[in-house]
């Protein structure tokens, strides 16, 4: 059953694409205490690592310690600390929320792959490390391409997806994103984050502005930003997502699982295009598109987001 949605509401969101992180991260792997899981919070959430395969892999469990896990799938560029803390933090009041660096990301050892299906692979390699049975799983941007080949490969391992700024594979405009990128060129970093994510409305770079400033507020701990070879095999993978595919949508109809599809009505680099003819084709899809919004619309209308992914996680 499709649902379409058009909410308006206002709040704050935004991009994981130009943030700037510096790292000193902490070895893990005994249980939390109560003291620990009560101070899981964006902002305090110790980085941990776990072996997968060979390689260290980077992550940080937010809010309870039971339940579901919800796994995030940051977008092109991201690391863990370019999340949205409003975003983080609130669904981690309901669930137990784990964000990662995949293979090669950031803090995380090894080589990043040049295609969506390996990060995909690399991520179901990180979720069966953890020993997780059954996990929700959230893609923004890049990551919701990485999301879909994992629920397409491993749908015993999904019980349910969010889908935010994304498109099927041949995604409409997405061929565009290197001129997008280049038009970016000479503004800060705070400007490129508006520009990517967010539209030229007063109200949208209000939210905007206050979505960046969220972003940089953990200052203990922080990630690293992604070496050059990182970026470079995640813009590979990206580009080569963007060619047409005329098989995608009857591909994605083979995902049986409940999604619900986050979209701003005026995304720059996925149109919005992307999000309806996806939620045509899903047998359980769910669609809200953000009025006045670009492809970080979920930061800037993050309350309302975080209220209507909570309710779908929990049905």
């Amino acid at each position: 059953m499709k649902t379409i949605r058009k909410i308006s509401a206002v709040s704050l969101l935004c991009l994981t694409l130009f943030t700037v992180a510096t790292v000193s991260c902490t070895e893990e792997n005994e249980p939390p205490t109560v003291q620990e899981v009560q101070n899981r919070n964006h902002q305090t959430a110790k980085t941990q690592f776990i072996n997968v395969k060979g390689n260290a892999i980077a992550y940080r469990v937010l809010g309870k310690e039971d339940g579901t896990p919800l796994v995030l799938l940051p977008g092109l560029g991201g690391s863990m600390d370019d999340w949205d803390p409003a975003v983080t933090d609130g669904l981690a009041k309901k669930y137990k929320v784990i964000i990662f660096d995949n293979k090669g990301v950031a803090s995380s050892k090894g080589t990043t792959p040049n295609t969506v299906q390996a990060m995909a692979d690399d991520a179901v390699d990180f979720i069966n490390a953890l020993n997780l049975n059954k996990v929700n799983i959230m893609g923004f941007s890049m990551g919701g391409f990485i999301a879909q080949r994992i629920v397409l490969t491993h749908p015993s391992l999904i019980n349910k997806v969010i889908l935010t700024g994304t498109g099927p594979q041949g995604a409409i405009g997405l061929s565009n994103l290197p001129n997008i990128i280049a038009g970016t060129a000479g503004l800060s970093p705070e400007a490129s984050y508006l520009k990517f994510g967010f539209t030229e409305s007063a109200q949208s770079i209000m939210e905007g502005k206050a979505s960046y400033a969220r972003v940089q507020l953990r200052t203990t701990d922080r990630d690293l930003p992604l070496n050059d070879a990182a970026s470079n095999s995640q813009f590979t993978a990206v580009l080569a997502w963007a060619q047409p595919d005329a098989d995608a949508l009857t591909e994605i109809k083979k995902i049986k699982n409940p999604v619900l599809i986050v979209h701003g009505e005026n995304d720059l680099p996925v149109s919005v295009q992307n999000a309806k003819n996806m939620a045509q084709n899903l047998d359980q899809a769910e669609l809200v598109i953000f009025p006045d919004s670009g492809h970080a619309s979920f930061y800037q209308y993050h309350d309302t987001f975080v209220a209507k992914a909570i309710e779908f996680l929990g049905k």
